[in-house]
């Protein structure tokens, strides 16, 4: 089973042939972010779903106390890399409203049920991002 760096490699390698289908029937992508204080590039394997023309992801760090560092780059620098399968481009990242919320954390639930395990875990409300594609 892939995770972390090895599986952004594998991912990134074979244009989403390995890495793409994940555990537990999910589906991943690559999350690239630049770094709110060094400026560097960073990528992640997250679990996403398609909602309309868009992607969600969900910030949920297992249910750690903190936000996952990702999460605090994209609300640095809401522009973003974004790779689903072999295609590649920029999409512009905002946390769910308040009204889209409840409907976008039950999609995602529906692919990984441990959301709601992680939200018991913590203090902090779990964001759910959604990626909006800039060549729209």
């Amino acid at each position: 089973m892939l995770f972390g760096e090895e599986h952004v490699r594998k991912y990134i390698e074979t244009d989403g042939e390995i890495g793409h289908d994940w555990m537990r029937d999910t589906s991943v992508l690559i999350l690239t972010t630049a770094g709110r204080k060094s400026g560097n590039t960073y990528q992640n394997a997250l679990i996403y779903r398609e909602f309309g023309d868009d992607y969600v992801i969900v910030a949920s760090k297992g249910g750690a106390p903190e936000h996952p560092d990702w999460y605090l780059n994209l609300t640095a620098n809401p522009q973003v890399g974004v790779q689903v399968r072999d295609d590649k481009f920029t999409a512009t990242a905002r946390d769910a409203t308040p009204d889209e919320r409840p409907k976008l954390w039950a999609l995602m639930n529906e692919v990984w049920p441990d959301y709601d395990t992680y939200q018991e875990k913590t203090d902090r409300e779990i964001p759910v991002v959604v990626l909006s594609r800039d060549d729209q």
